[in-house]
């Protein structure tokens, strides 16, 4: 159970999903929930789905909260971290980034300086609770000591209500965003051509979208829940001559593990160029 409050700055889908991971979980209370956004409407959708407190400015959530998400669009963040920067006791508090791209030295720049900072790569799976999280911390996170848990403690168990977490340090987060933040979309791209092959030999195109959706969720829950390797796995049910490995010779003959590759080393790429300071 955590015994403080978190605090939401943007109420959109993502920070509902957590702050609902985190009461399904029985983490919090919905009392120990806050949130501000300048949209009224997203504001609404975050109480009625959580039943957490709105604040009327930031300043107020900075001074209820012990912890601090940064859950805005990555173009409203500038502003965000002057209002803060202005809020003296922002400094004492864990503020966890969700924005996509923002760096902990662009953080901490906008915050007037060092403190207690998490860059966290979320992904949209979270929605439903699935999701693939990684987190770096900057310099200033707090170690843990004999009546609290350190910051990197919290920042997971929170993030672990909506998914897996992973901590790595920051200069991997392009290649985070690269896997597992644009991840989603390959893997809809590989359901929708199973389920197309599907219909091809003849299955109705929901029984054959439904096919290749649990599928695919129930191959990922044998890597996540066995110690095998994927490559045994595969070997496993590939009997020899048979159905599948006409299916793998064909998946191997049209490059699909090198286009894969490929989608991650170009999403990484894409990712550092937008990471890079405007000129």
């Amino acid at each position: 159970m955590f015994s403080g409050k978190i605090g939401f700055i943007g109420s959109g889908q993502m920070a509902t999903a957590l702050a609902s991971g985190m009461l399904s979980a029985g983490l919090l209370q919905k009392d120990q929930l806050l949130a501000c956004d300048v949209s009224l409407a997203s504001a609404e959708k975050f109480v009625a789905a959580t039943g957490g407190e709105i604040c009327p400015s930031i300043a107020i959530l900075v001074e209820k909260s012990d912890v601090i998400f940064l859950s805005v669009k990555p173009q409203s963040m500038a502003g965000v971290l002057q209002t803060l920067s202005q809020v003296s006791t922002s400094r004492e508090k864990l503020i966890i980034s969700i924005a996509a791209g923002i760096t902990l030295a662009t953080l901490e720049a906008g915050l007037g300086g060092p403190g207690r900072i998490v860059r966290v790569m979320p992904n949209t799976p979270a929605l439903v609770g699935a999701g693939a999280s990684a987190f770096a911390l900057s310099q200033g996170t707090l170690a843990a000591s004999a009546d609290r848990p350190s910051d990197a403690q919290i920042v997971r168990q929170l993030l672990e209500t909506v998914g897996v977490a992973e901590e790595v340090p920051e200069s991997l987060m392009d290649a985070v965003t690269g896997l597992s933040g644009s991840g989603p979309a390959y893997v809809y791209q590989i359901i929708e051509a199973l389920s197309d092959g599907g219909v091809r030999v003849g299955l109705p195109r929901a029984i054959a979208t439904r096919l290749a959706a649990q599928t695919v969720l129930g191959a990922a829950q044998m890597v996540l829940s066995t110690d095998e390797h994927p490559g045994a796995l595969k070997d496993a049910v590939t009997s020899p001559g048979g159905t599948t490995i006409a299916g793998l010779h064909a998946l191997e003959s049209g490059g699909l593990r090198a286009a894969l590759m490929t989608a991650v080393v170009a999403a990484t790429q894409r990712a550092k160029e937008l990471g890079q300071p405007a000129r």
